[in-house]
């Protein structure tokens, strides 16, 4: 059993094999950065946590479907106590995932998640948002938010450090990952520290949400996201591939060609260039959804379709006022926005209703300002692959 540090050794490749990771995380720092600055409406940043909700769990196999995360934000739970157990951790993902964005902001913040306490914080802030009866283990074991395990365990074939050595562990990962601060050389360092944190296992349960959601703020962090991707989606969409080549990190050095640690280099390579190929794969995929050139002729594809075929209300000339709002990312007072629309009051008033009613708009009080809306009955229209999942739901309903 495991109980020595140097156990999961080595904790990044050697220099001699570094550079083609290097190389292909320069890629990922240049893209990403630029794709973090664009300014969006705040909805779409609300829609993609719910997805990396979706997502996260649906790699654990204990996801709902997206429409049934939208009812669980609203409130609405099942009264089936499986499904509204799983609707709840889908809203606790997604409200934890927004505090701790802001809680590790920046350098400092980056640094911080470096930390056994930043680990047992995740852990904390997931799951201490749930109540005691979703608090358990398919075993019947309790799970206790942010308490480090205090017994042995074994996942697939691998077993994993003693109990009483986790803290040891932690503690040489956080000291070692934390160390790592120059651009490239930090999204390898994220990279391996994803596959490390879950070989130490810390956790009775949980261990593979904690992992992703380090991943996912440790890059918002960096200032690589901007809310506007995760390599959640990515993961869940090769969830197979993502757990062989995890497995197949856990396992010894191979012979002599294999590095000079306990564990294979070879395998360690090959998961690192996993995370910076998906992560690369998202950010390229979300800069084409953002290309404010086929944004408008979108926009107006979904407004035909709600005036012509479903006849919900919604009017055509609406676009120039939607698009405004898109491009700008800022809310608009009920009057500029009916202004842009160059009708009659009355029959601006009945437009503005029926955006709001299909969510196109968005507004905080009855009479208050309004902002771009992004339902997810709309996204066949605005951001068509985006969440496959939810456009399949809202055409079931």
């Amino acid at each position: 059993m495991y109980t020595d540090p140097q156990q999961f050794e080595p904790l990044l490749p050697s220099d001699a094999r570094m550079e083609p990771l290097l190389a292909k995380a320069h890629d990922l720092s240049r893209v990403a950065t630029l794709l973090a600055g664009t300014r969006v409406p705040p909805e779409l940043r609300s829609l993609l946590r719910s997805m990396n909700s979706y997502y996260t769990n649906r790699i654990e196999g204990q996801h709902t479907r997206p429409h049934e995360i939208d009812q669980a934000l609203r409130k609405d739970f099942s009264k089936d106590a499986t499904l509204a157990a799983k609707q709840r951790l889908a809203v606790a993902h997604i409200e934890a995932e927004a505090v701790l964005e802001q809680r590790y902001s920046g350098t400092d913040g980056a640094r911080a998640l470096y930390t056994p306490a930043a680990v047992q914080d995740l852990h904390r802030e997931l799951f201490g948002r749930l109540p005691a009866t979703d608090l358990c283990t398919p075993e019947n074991e309790p799970v206790l938010p942010g308490a480090l395990r205090t017994r042995e365990v074994k996942v697939g074939q691998h077993v994993a450090p003693a109990h009483a050595s986790v803290p040891r562990f932690l503690a040489r990962w956080a000291d070692f990952y934390g160390g790592v601060r120059r651009g490239e050389a930090a999204l390898v360092a994220m990279a391996a520290a994803h596959h490390r944190l879950g070989w130490v296992h810390p956790f009775v349960d949980g261990n593979g949400r904690v992992m992703r959601l380090h991943t996912h703020a440790l890059l918002s962090a960096l200032g690589y996201t901007g809310g506007l991707w995760s390599p959640l989606r990515g993961f869940a969409r090769s969830t197979e591939r993502y757990y062989a080549l995890l497995a197949d990190a856990d396992v010894p050095r191979r012979g002599d060609l294999d590095g000079r640690g306990n564990l294979s280099e070879q395998a360690l390579i090959a998961w690192i260039d996993y995370v910076l190929d998906t992560c690369l794969d998202q950010v390229n995929f979300m800069a084409s959804m953002l290309d404010f050139e086929t944004m408008k002729a979108r926009i107006e594809a979904c407004l035909v379709f709600e005036a012509t075929v479903l006849k919900s209300g919604v009017r055509q000339d609406s676009l120039r006022g939607l698009h405004y709002l898109f491009l700008s990312g800022e809310d608009m007072s009920r009057g500029d926005f009916k202004a842009m629309l160059g009708t009659s009051d009355r029959s601006a008033t009945d437009a503005l209703g029926a955006l709001v009613k299909r969510g196109l708009l968005k507004t905080d009080t009855p009479q208050g300002k309004v902002r771009f809306g992004l339902p997810q009955h709309a996204l066949r229209f605005l951001f068509p692959r985006l969440w496959p999942e939810a456009e399949a739901d809202a055409a079931a309903l």
